[in-house]
């Protein structure tokens, strides 16, 4: 992980969105946008970071992992999120900080008997090899196949795990966030599908990987197999002081108190 090294106050002048300033109310501003899977941590951190810094306003969009490393190379946002690690090339020109580590939860519907899938079992229903549940001891039926979209940096991480980087069968239904997938697994018996674990709850049943449940101490002792971190994308010469202070925070004990409430505390991940 990367450390933060000093503290810029200049903004970055003729931005197309405006990565800095007030405002309305006259809060200096924080504009953070990517990953949905972040946008999901952030959501947390947003309300217990504000309440203490109330100068400081955050602005978060969820808009996929690839365009919130985008936007914090063009210098559009303060802070991209991404849910993958960033290829050589996207790492040119930024700084990143993990600020937490996640698991990818492979999810079937509640009633589904299947229990435990090898990650080879996992990437040939992904890739179409195999289709049919009865092939992994499951009952004689087809099985639908559910994904993130080709932006989503839970599907980047996953294909990268699994190694089948775009190799993802067209029979794959795909939705634009976790939310979409976790209702079509838990609606349709024959589904299966993928999302953070921070998102897993009782409408789905997560399957176990190589025998291995998909829990924080497996995460943490690195024997769960399919785990990605959460990560920060931003120019550090060109960090506000209020930037700077959020950076700062949420890699600090106040906020990754806040991150080990549902996800994995970096504090806790050997670096």
């Amino acid at each position: 992980m990367k450390k933060v090294i000093g503290i810029a106050t200049m903004c970055v002048l003729a931005m197309s969105l405006s990565a800095c300033g007030s405002s309305n109310d006259g809060k200096d501003r924080v504009m953070i946008s990517g990953s949905s899977s972040v946008n999901v941590l952030m959501e947390e951190l947003e309300p217990v970071f504000e309440a203490k810094y109330e100068n400081i306003d955050l602005k978060i969009s969820a808009s996929g992992s690839s365009d919130g490393i985008k936007a914090a190379k063009e210098g559009t946002v303060n802070f991209g999120m991404s849910s993958r690690s960033l290829t050589p090339e996207e790492k040119s020109g930024v700084d990143e900080s993990i600020i937490a580590m996640d698991g990818i939860g492979v999810i079937v519907n509640a009633n589904n008997p299947v229990t435990d899938l090898t990650i080879e079992q996992i990437a040939k229903i992904y890739t179409g090899e195999v289709t049919n549940w009865s092939e992994l001891g499951g009952a004689d039926l087809p099985i639908a196949v559910v994904a993130r979209e080709s932006a989503s940096g839970t599907r980047g991480a996953f294909e990268e795990i699994l190694g089948i980087k775009d190799q993802m069968t067209t029979d794959a239904k795909e939705f634009n966030g976790t939310g979409g997938v976790k209702s079509e697994v838990s609606q349709n018996p024959n589904a299966i599908g993928y999302i953070s674990l921070g998102s897993i709850d009782e409408t789905i049943k997560a399957l176990k990987v190589e025998g291995i449940e998909a829990s924080e101490a497996n995460i943490q002792n690195d024997s769960y197999a399919i785990a990605r971190p959460f990560i920060l994308i931003y120019e550090e010469n060109s960090l506000t002081q209020s930037s700077q202070t959020f950076l700062e925070w949420v890699l600090g004990p106040e906020g990754q108190a806040v991150v080990a409430e549902e996800f994995v505390s970096v504090e806790n991940t050997a670096e």
